[in-house]
């Protein structure tokens, strides 16, 4: 048995296909973690999504960014359902959109197995929270959007604030958890994200830090593996593991090997041909050891 964490598909299936067989992933005995944002851009989110949805007895999966798009997409009427791009529009005007929509609705914001080690978020932690802490406000969130009013937290989802405070209520509450777990990725040491900057560690502005090097974050007890961030690439370090490698803009889909000591890493091609010019990205950083 292998357990493998998988970075964003972005609706690349050409390139999940790849990867699975690379892998050589078997479902009667492996297991594999997607790390959020199945879809959008990469021109074959449909398909992603049933090869996903297909493979659910045998996969976690965590909310991106772009699944919470969809999902709120799902929720307009036909009309507006057209007027989104052609890649989204394939999955809400699709005979078996509900089957999928529903599934994905009750997919989770962040999987914790103590057993194995690990955490899976798809974006990140805010700079005080322990994995205890992010699993109960990951909880607060999916008990909304797997409950009948899911549609009214989908409307409400939207806007960059308020910043996370544990004192926040109601639906600046469940907005700011979204934020932090789909979006985040440098924000202050207070815990105020920077939605604006996407590129890579050394280019923010003073007094940003990356979400997992913020001074006097809170200490976390497990590993944790993520995705969402492009343009940092695959990084390994401060108990991380980021391996969102850009498949959608032309760069790299990446597998990690999560039951195993020396940390294994295995890659393909992402999509054919970038879905816009790729971001600019820095070479691949790694504190641990691992197998290409």
């Amino acid at each position: 048995m292998s357990i493998w964490a998988i970075g964003d598909l972005q609706g690349c299936y050409d390139a999940t296909q790849r990867l699975l067989e690379k892998i050589a992933f078997d479902p009667a005995r492996d297991r594999l973690w997607f790390c959020g944002d199945l879809v959008n851009r990469g021109g074959q989110s449909l398909e992603t999504l049933r090869l996903v949805h297909s493979l659910r007895e045998h996969s976690v999966v965590v909310l991106g960014n772009h699944d919470l798009s969809l999902l709120a997409i799902g929720q307009r009427s036909e009309e507006e359902r057209r007027k989104v791009n052609p890649d989204l529009q394939r999955i809400v005007l699709a005979d078996d959109r509900d089957t999928l929509l529903e599934w994905l609705r009750m997919q989770k914001l962040c999987h914790v197995d103590r057993q194995l080690g690990w955490m899976m978020v798809h974006a990140g932690l805010a700079p005080k929270w322990t994995v205890s802490m992010a699993e109960r406000h990951a909880r607060e969130v999916e008990q909304k959007l797997h409950g009948d009013q899911y549609g009214r937290l989908l409307k409400a989802m939207y806007g960059d604030g308020p910043a996370w405070n544990p004192r926040l209520a109601g639906t600046d509450r469940l907005r700011a958890i979204i934020n932090v777990m789909t979006r985040l990725r440098y924000c202050t040491p207070r815990g105020r994200i920077s939605f604006e900057e996407k590129g890579v560690p050394g280019t923010q502005p003073a007094g940003l830090y990356p979400w997992y090097e913020v001074p006097g974050r809170a200490e976390r007890d497990l590993k944790i593996v993520c995705g969402h961030w492009s343009t940092l690439g695959l990084f390994i370090g401060y108990g991380v593991h980021a391996i969102d490698t850009g498949a959608v803009w032309g760069g790299r889909l990446t597998a990690l090997q999560l039951d195993c000591e020396d940390l294994r890493v295995v890659q393909v091609p992402g999509r054919d041909q970038p879905a816009s010019p790729p971001k600019p990205r820095h070479k691949p950083r790694s504190r641990n050891g691992y197998r290409r």
